[in-house]
């Protein structure tokens, strides 16, 4: 039996994937953001081959290609004519590779994805038409989407998820500063080790009010007392000057050598008389 004879026992279909800018079919004639895209397209995608903006739809046996979008209520799966879908403007079709499942088996893929993606969880960066294509190929066990079709959602996404995780770690730097300032004030105030986990915000708060309050009392008094060796100085020097005012006063008191001997003379006339 020949590959195309096995093939065709086997009811294989051909997958294929029709990619579109994210612009209006009208874009390339008018202007606005549609012309930004297009032009964002052409560059990244036809210049580099890094990837741009893009939508996709899978289509698989018939005439009607699958995709997914945002709408406020029931499924956002839904269905057009393949590479006619008014929104986008349509770029290429690329083969992605031919699934064994039959049209029955796709049709229940089709009816299980609508469940599961309603039109209220689409997400520009992690949830958006290529996601779901590509979780369409993983039914039809088929390569998925090639890289540069959503490159640029992906590294965003990737950017957005390194931004919440840095956001959380300063989060958590914050959390445990504080904790390490609640500690310390805790250490400064003698607490015991117990009861800062039985103690609540007021309780904390009015030992730290306390401890500062002591602190400062402390700094002022020491600021405001004079130094030792100055008051060692002044005393030493009012001694000073109180000794050599009782020396004067001594010395004014002491008779001199001529009153000593009139006095004696005196003395001893009255004892001859």
């Amino acid at each position: 039996m020949s590959e195309g004879e096995e093939e065709e026992g086997r009811q294989v279909q051909e997958v294929v994937a029709h990619v579109y800018d994210v612009a209006s079919s009208g874009s390339s004639e008018g202007g606005g953001g549609g012309t930004a895209i297009l032009h964002v397209n052409r560059f990244f995608k036809d210049a580099i081959g890094l990837g741009g903006i893009f939508h996709t739809a899978i289509q698989v046996y018939g005439d009607e290609e699958w995709s997914f979008g945002y709408c406020e209520n029931g499924t956002g799966v839904f269905s057009c004519p393949p590479c006619k879908n008014p929104m986008y403007t349509y770029r290429e079709s690329i083969v992605l590779g031919k699934t064994t499942c039959s049209i029955f088996t796709v049709n229940q893929i089709l009816r299980e994805l609508s469940w599961k993606w309603p039109g209220g969880s689409y997400e520009l960066l992690s949830r958006n038409c290529n996601h779901f294509c590509n979780t369409f190929c993983e039914k039809l066990d088929v390569p998925k989407l090639p890289a540069w079709v959503n490159r640029f959602a992906n590294a965003g996404d990737a950017a957005l998820e390194v931004a919440e995780n840095t956001a959380e770690k300063l989060k958590q730097a914050k959390k445990d500063i504080a904790g390490a300032c609640k500690a310390a004030t805790t250490y400064l105030t003698g607490a015991s080790s117990s009861s800062p986990s039985n103690a609540d915000d007021s309780g904390g708060s009015t030992n730290s009010s306390l401890f500062e309050g002591t602190w400062l009392r402390s700094i002022i008094g020491i600021s405001m007392k004079p130094s030792r060796s100055l008051m060692c100085s002044d005393s030493s020097d009012s001694s000073d000057d109180e000794k050599s005012e009782d020396e004067r006063e001594s010395d004014c008191q002491q008779p001199s050598g001529d009153q000593i001997e009139e006095k004696k003379d005196a003395t001893q006339e009255q004892a001859g008389k």
